[in-house]
């Protein structure tokens, strides 16, 4: 990065941020003068994002997001190094099944729902007893539209999809008047982990959206950036979906 804006003041903790959706996320908060954490489970790929996001104003934690002492630990050190988590943005996330869900092996659905949403949970506890409920801020839960419609073969990332933004309108609702939480929900964005979803046939998959294009991790920074600002001020408990226009082909033969 070249030229960097004056500080905004505010602080963001961005979960699974090293690449993908999460470092889009950082590189828009970054952009516009926030300080940042990231975290992420590969300590050398976080690393690398910290330097390439700036390391004057980001600084990263590694671990896994289900462990709750690494939860702690982030809040912790974000605390010490910038003083405040005016925002969370919870993006960490796996899938790492696909198949029919009469087939899914009930250990991997509780890893996918204590990666997925019960992280989630952790982390919006932890940055409300840190500085949140005090102090206020928002909450960013990164969903998708497999949490909104069936979606074959990849049945445990969606229902946790679902439960993700449920739980995006149970803590609106609970830490409302304080705390600002919505969620995004995108559709296909070119990432690592959904490359299988499109490698090898992105024209084809690109074809099922009116836009003609499958999204990239600066569409949903756009979004976090938008849901953390005075802009959405009077937005909470709403699932904004970033799907390309897939969703206006439903029901279409």
């Amino acid at each position: 990065m070249t030229t960097l804006p004056e500080l905004s003041g505010k602080v963001a903790l961005i979960t699974g941020a090293s690449r993908g959706i999460g470092y889009g996320v950082a590189e828009a908060l970054v952009a516009r003068g926030d300080r940042v954490c990231i975290t992420g489970r590969n300590e050398d790929a976080l690393k690398e994002a910290v330097e390439a996001l700036g390391a004057d104003r980001v600084m990263g934690v590694a671990g896994k997001a289900h462990d709750e002492a690494h939860q702690a630990v982030a809040v912790e050190r974000t605390m010490e190094a910038f003083g405040r988590v005016d925002y969370l943005v919870n993006n960490a996330g796996t899938n790492p099944v696909f198949g029919p869900i009469a087939e899914l092996d009930l250990n991997v659905a509780r890893k996918v729902f204590e990666t997925n949403v019960v992280s989630a949970l952790g982390f919006a506890q932890q940055t409300w007893k840190a500085w949140q409920s005090e102090n206020g801020g928002a909450i960013v839960n990164i969903a998708s539209v497999a949490g909104l419609a069936p979606s074959p073969f990849i049945g445990a990332y969606g229902i946790s999809k679902a439960a993700m933004i449920n739980l995006t309108v149970q803590l609106a609702h609970e830490f409302a008047p304080k705390v600002r939480v919505n969620a995004i929900a995108p559709a296909v964005v070119k990432t690592k982990f959904a490359a299988a979803l499109y490698e090898g046939r992105e024209a084809e998959a690109a074809a099922a959206y009116p836009l003609n294009r499958l999204g990239v991790p600066t569409d949903i920074g756009g979004a976090a950036a938008f849901l953390t600002s005075q802009q959405s001020d009077w937005v909470t408990g709403q699932t904004l979906v970033v799907d390309g226009g897939l969703f206006l082909n439903a029901g279409v033969a």
